[in-house]
């Protein structure tokens, strides 16, 4: 895991579980439609794996 992560916002965090709202807000998500990237790290994969009915993410190299 030697790499970068693009994160997309796909839907609301609204009305989601409040740990939920707060794993979107670790991984620096603000808005519907925000790409970040992130550090391929097993935290990060955590995260997106909690919420990736909310998230799509694209593996860069």
């Amino acid at each position: 895991m030697d790499g970068k992560l693009r994160i997309i916002q796909k839907r609301s965090a609204i009305g989601r579980q409040r740990s939920q709202r707060l794993t979107i807000k670790a991984l620096g998500l603000k808005r519907l439609n925000q790409r970040i990237i992130q550090p391929d790290t097993p935290q990060i994969r955590g995260m997106i794996r909690k919420v990736s009915h909310l998230v799509e993410t694209v593996e860069d190299c």
